[in-house]
């Protein structure tokens, strides 16, 4: 019986040097009304507050795309 390795899909994950903390790795987005997250990235939390619609229930959050962990 032979062995099947699986590899994790490509996944955009920034490169990490031995001192960073995964906990710094901060991203801004934009949660809709209705709890989803908009499916684009931002690159400042500028962006982020320039393409949310706050009329619509939109809210600028900031969230770490590694971990599920607290900062």
């Amino acid at each position: 019986m032979s062995a099947t390795t699986h590899t994790a899909p490509d996944r955009d994950v920034p490169d990490l040097d031995a001192d960073d903390d995964v906990r710094d790795q901060v991203e801004a987005g934009v949660l809709f009304a209705d709890g989803r997250l908009a499916g684009r990235r931002f690159a400042s939390l500028a962006e982020a507050q320039a393409w949310a619609h706050p009329e619509l229930g939109d809210q600028v959050v900031e969230f770490n795309p590694v971990c599920d962990c607290s900062v």
